[in-house]
């Protein structure tokens, strides 16, 4: 850990997430709650608001990666900071005009640049770590999670109460602007900037980029334990889906209707505190176990939890068991963002990572979308535990028919390339 600090291009990536996803929660926070309180009888907007932040990744997936394996990944992280700051501005000056559709519009837009900033970055942090770091800086991402979700929701209520809404994403702006300095003041080799030699924007032709995407899925493919790891991301992101507005809507209109401002915040701490102390002994478990065994083992037990906080009729009772929730999460997604560096090439991280994330965001579009046109009319709180519940269970049954015999398989064929490459040596 300590010679991971050491590494300045690493601490400076690391705050710049920090600074930029740190902003983002408290200002998208304070929008759910302006959101709730100025339209407490249509919490779909909530919803709505929600899917402004996934949709666009279905738009934009095919490019995103490609971009980042293609260009110049240090300038995209830095330049999708820049056009969020923008971006910001105008969100801010439409809040304060109270144009609604227009404030999703900006949403959307901010959303979809955002999303060439994280292929681009992970590809920088492999390319200035060393593989045996892989699992050490995943497990303090998870630890930044976790402070995220014990203060986030925290300082967006504060930031909503205080400052307002206009200030909570003036705010936001502030981190962004801080996260592209950060990049801006990298100094990362040449070859991890571009690992696949300079490119034009002029060259860019709509076949090409669609060629490079498709090599994304030609490799994921060739591959078929990355292959298994991924099918299951379109499971999580439903769960996700869920997890983004269950919450509010649990505390809003169930457990605590008068102060759910404050219970949404302490949930948000519960689970933060779980993910965080989560994250502390998961990088211990994953360096003693199997990384297919924490991941199956640990959504299995997730899905059981979900349970208690259905069955849960008490505010103390629910965020009891989300601590558990997050104790056990921890570890599986430091698992799994372990696991993915190691079984991919550094040239295709960016195609691969192009597949996956969409993945995630169609899964948590379509629930967002579903929760927004059901909830509350058709179907009720429980039914949406109860489909959390369901999805874990069969996220950890797939992994569990694929991930241990597809792992015998990958070790076996790495065995086996040794023994030539020591025959022909």
């Amino acid at each position: 850990m300590k010679e991971l600090f050491a590494n300045r291009n690493f601490v400076k990536m690391f705050t710049a997430t920090f600074a930029s996803q740190f902003g983002t929660i408290v200002g998208n926070m304070a929008f759910a709650f302006f959101l709730l309180d100025r339209f407490s009888t249509q919490p779909g907007y909530a919803s709505l608001a929600e899917m402004m932040y996934s949709l666009p990744t279905l738009l934009v997936f095919w490019v995103v990666g490609v971009t980042a394996d293609r260009f110049n990944r240090q300038k995209i992280a830095e330049y999708s900071g820049w056009i969020r700051v923008m971006l910001t501005v105008l969100l801010v000056l439409v809040i304060y005009m109270e144009w609604l559709p227009l404030a999703f519009a900006v949403l959307f837009l901010r959303s979809a640049v955002s999303k060439f900033y994280a292929p681009a970055e992970t590809a920088l942090l492999q390319g200035v770590l060393k593989p045996d770091q892989y699992e050490q800086a995943s497990g303090l991402n998870q630890m930044l999670m976790g402070l995220f979700m014990m203060f986030g929701v925290g300082l967006g209520a504060v930031a909503y109460q205080t400052i307002g809404i206009v200030g909570a994403v003036a705010l936001d702006g502030v981190g962004l602007t801080l996260s592209a300095l950060l990049i801006r003041k990298c100094e990362v080799p040449e070859a991890v900037r571009q690992p696949n030699g300079a490119a034009s924007w002029r060259g860019m032709k709509f076949r090409k980029v669609w060629s490079d995407f498709a090599q994304g899925l030609g490799y994921i493919r060739q591959k078929p334990l990355l292959q298994a790891l991924i099918c299951g991301f379109l499971l999580f992101g439903l769960l996700n889906g869920g997890i983004s507005v269950l919450p509010l809507y649990t505390m809003k209109y169930k457990l605590a209707p008068d102060n759910y401002t404050v219970y949404s915040s302490l949930y948000a701490l519960f689970m933060g505190v779980g993910m965080l102390v989560g994250s502390l002994i998961g990088v211990a478990i994953v360096k003693k176990a199997k990384p297919h065994i924490v991941i199956i083992s640990g959504i299995f037990v997730a899905g059981l939890l979900v349970i208690g906080l259905l069955q849960a009729t008490n505010p103390w009772v629910f965020l009891s068991f989300v601590l558990l929730v997050g104790l056990i999460l921890a570890p599986v997604n430091i698992a799994i963002g372990g696991w993915l560096p190691a079984l991919i090439d550094p040239r295709q991280m960016g195609r691969v990572s192009a597949w996956y994330d969409p993945l995630m965001m169609l899964g948590q579009t379509v629930a967002l979308g579903l929760i927004a046109w059901l909830y509350p009319g058709t179907i009720g709180l429980n039914a949406i535990y109860w489909s959390m519940c369901i999805i874990l269970l069969l996220a950890s049954f797939f992994y569990l028919l694929t991930l241990p015999r597809l792992r015998r398989k990958e070790e076996a064929k790495v065995a086996s390339n040794s023994e030539i490459q020591g025959v022909s040596s």
